[in-house]
This record gives structure tokens, C-alpha cells and sequence, in this order.
């Protein structure tokens, strides 16, 4: 089995089912689908302990991820996803400060495509971005999902605030 090799299993979460992708040593991806589709016959240790992860996440137990992640992007998206891993738990922050982040505020717009390209949704938490006049934005699992997400951190959190 070599690492290049793609596999594929699926949690039922409470919302919806979550497509778990990855290699044997890393994750690649973590989408929300409509339905179960085929896992593959054998699925690495690092998708089951994804699997576990998500578990303890839904069932308010685990607040942080501790995953091997691997996507693709450019070296901008790179930046933008590991910024969003320091957005903790029950926060929210607008696009315009993860711009800010990244060097320069201008780039809000940039920021909110490279959020859109994350792939890894939930570990790389790109549903805790919102927009400065605090609304929900896009998110690719949908805006029911965003919200699911925010609320579930929210309630299970001591205090949900903004970082900007």
C-alpha cells in the first residue's frame, strides 16, 4: 500500500455525513456529503482515529485536533489554513483579521477564496470565520452546517467571543 494510495471512509455525523480522505500517513480531506458513499476495504489508522476525533468533537469532548493533515494549495491557502488552526474553539473571527494576519488586511477577499478551497473542514476550522458585520458567509458544507458548528462550540464553550 503505498502512500500515494487515497482512501476513503465515512462518520455519520449529527447534521451530515462527513467524507473522510486520506493516505496512510495523512488526512486530506474532510467534506460534508449528502449521502454515505463506498469506503474502501481497508481504511489506514490515521482515518479511524480521524473518525474518533470527529466523534469526541460532536459529542462536545475534544476541542483541538491532533491529525497529520496534507492538501494541496498554494503557498497563500497554505498560510491562510494554518492561520485558521489558531483560531481556537468557540471563537469566531472575521476575514478581514485573518488577512490581517497573513500580512496584509487587503486581502479579505483572497482570504475568503482560500477559505472556500479548505478542504479539511472542522480540523482546519474555517467555519469560525464570519463576516466583520458579524454575519455568517459561505461555508461549504452550507450556512445550516456553519451554523450547527458555531453553535455546538458555542454551547459548549465558556464564553463565545470574537477575535477583532
Amino acid at each position: 500500500m503505498g502512500t500515494n494510495k487515497t482512501y476513503i471512509t465515512y462518520y455519520q455525523s449529527p447534521i451530515s455525513w462527513i467524507e473522510i480522505c486520506g493516505t496512510e500517513e495523512h488526512i486530506t480531506s474532510v467534506l460534508f456529503v449528502e449521502t454515505e458513499g463506498e469506503s474502501t476495504t481497508h481504511i489506514p489508522h490515521i482515518l479511524i482515529e480521524c473518525v474518533k476525533q470527529l466523534d469526541e468533537y460532536f459529542t462536545k469532548g475534544r476541542k483541538t485536533f491532533d491529525l497529520s493533515l496534507k492538501q494541496e494549495g498554494t503557498p497563500f491557502q497554505q498560510m491562510v489554513w494554518t492561520k485558521l488552526q489558531d483560531v481556537p474553539y468557540g471563537k469566531t473571527i472575521s476575514y478581514r483579521t485573518i488577512a490581517k494576519w497573513c500580512g496584509n488586511i487587503g486581502y479579505a477577499h483572497a482570504t475568503g477564496r482560500a477559505n472556500a478551497a479548505n478542504k479539511i473542514n472542522i480540523i482546519i476550522p474555517c467555519h469560525r470565520v464570519i463576516g466583520s458585520d458579524s454575519k455568517l458567509k459561505g461555508y461549504r458544507g452550507g450556512i445550516i452546517i456553519k451554523d450547527y458548528l458555531l453553535n455546538l462550540e458555542k454551547e459548549n464553550s465558556p464564553s463565545q467571543q470574537r477575535l477583532f
